[in-house]
């Protein structure tokens, strides 16, 4: 498991309960120096919280290796170490906790190094940053995931598997999303051994499969088209692993004809000669409506027909919350209004049109790209959006997918972010 660079992780924050009562909060801290170190040799670390804490480096208690001790036990103690791939907890007394929300927690950590001139002693290490405190207590209106898609750039470079599913958890989600070919190593033969080690990060963690993006690469070929039966097979071969890993959700990526993301006509047909093995597995296909398509859309009319036609209940709706922006992304460097896609600006779909479509749609991706130390988001307009899903009856996930700024390891405080949002404002529908 892999750790963040910023000497206060995101994970971890949260308030402390001695039965009913909160008694304080902690969060977790990595190790600054180059190695790990006895803890006897820790000197203290202060925190100051806003306008609402401010204790001295002796107050908090420490968290090693499972076991709490005040800093004059550290002092005394023989073998208890900090390592350097290892966060300490620091909880903090304070009768209440604090209140949800994003808080500017500061830190002077002290250590003592013995190799170091005792007059240049202890050295002392700085940092404040903003992190999230998230709500407590049950779903409510809805359930919640996280899609690691919203860690692309992350996975694999800064975070390995068991750190993103640490992270998802850490928000209180319970469900969790994979794209097969992004975070299934040896795709589409994954070896047993990576199988058992996902089922059991999922039940470390307490979290469902919820789901497995695939891809129909219509244009897998140059100079030629992906024939139905083809794109039946690229479809049922992700059927089958999806199922083996435990989703009960594929969202395809059909290749488009169109800047409005008209499918490739194969689709149809592919999907059909599908749905049987849908069934047998007891997985729903969920093709996405992805911005610049809109509800109102030949699109998803067409998907409509074939449930209608067909009568399945393996084949449904996936709601993108990115067609529902009504405010524009940032220009990235490089970018002007003209380089880029205009759907970028957004589309503003009504949610209001969301009725007419919610006895179809079986999962919802909260797509969505930065939200603020107030907790606004910049674009996506959540409260009309989760009054008009709960309005039409829709109960199930809603599943985190951040798509804004990829700096190192930002996403992890973004979408603790985006959960704190969207709760507080489904607790005040329900």
């Amino acid at each position: 498991m892999l750790l963040e660079r910023d000497l206060i992780q995101a994970t971890g924050f949260r308030n402390v309960r001695d039965g009913d009562r909160v008694t304080g909060f902690q969060f977790r801290v990595r190790m600054p120096s180059y190695r790990g170190m006895a803890a006897s040799l820790i000197d203290g670390i202060a925190v100051r919280v806003g306008n609402l804490v401010d204790v001295p480096a002796d107050v908090p208690s420490w968290t090693l290796q499972g076991k709490t001790y005040t800093l004059q036990e550290l002092w005394a103690s023989e073998g208890v170490r900090w390592q350097l791939d290892e966060a300490a907890t620091v909880t903090v007394p304070l009768e209440g906790g604090l209140p949800q929300g994003v808080h500017e927690v500061g830190i002077e950590l002290k250590l003592r190094m013995s190799y170091i001139p005792v007059e240049h002693q202890p050295s002392t290490y700085r940092e404040s940053r903003w992190i999230t405190l998230g709500p407590e207590g049950g779903d409510g209106v809805f359930r919640y995931g996280v899609s690691l898609y919203s860690f692309m750039h992350d996975f694999g470079t800064v975070l390995d598997l068991q750190t993103a599913l640490a992270a998802v958890a850490d928000t209180g989600a319970t469900g969790v999303e994979i794209l097969g070919e992004g975070h299934v190593p040896g795709y589409p033969e994954p070896t047993t051994e990576w199988i058992d080690r996902w089922f059991a990060l999922l039940e470390k963690y307490s979290l469902q499969p919820t789901n497995y993006g695939s891809w129909i690469d219509t244009r897998l070929h140059p100079g030629r088209k992906m024939t139905a039966q083809e794109g039946a097979a690229a479809l049922q071969r992700d059927l089958k692993l999806a199922n083996r890993l435990g989703f009960g959700f594929v969202r395809p990526k059909i290749g488009v004809i169109s800047s409005d993301l008209i499918p490739d006509p194969i689709w149809t047909e592919s999907v059909e000669r599908s749905l049987d093995l849908a069934h047998e597995l007891g997985v729903v296909i969920c093709p996405e409506i992805h911005s610049p398509t809109p509800i109102k859309h030949p699109v998803v009319d067409d998907y409509i027909s074939l449930i209608e036609r067909t009568g399945t209940k393996n084949f449904g709706l996936l709601i993108d919350t990115g067609i529902f922006q009504d405010r524009p992304i940032p220009l990235r460097a490089g970018e002007t209004r003209e380089t880029r896609p205009a759907f970028l600006d957004g589309i503003g779909v009504d949610p209001a049109d969301f009725a007419d479509i919610a006895r179809y749609v079986v999962f919802v991706q909260a797509k969505f790209h930065d939200i603020d130390h107030n907790l606004e988001d910049q674009q996506i307009p959540w409260r009309p959006v989760l009054k008009a899903l709960k309005g039409a009856g829709y109960d199930g996930y809603l599943s985190s997918e951040y798509e804004g700024e990829r700096t190192p390891w930002r996403s992890i405080e973004q979408i603790r972010r985006q959960h704190s949002l969207i709760r507080k404002i489904a607790s005040e529908l329900a």
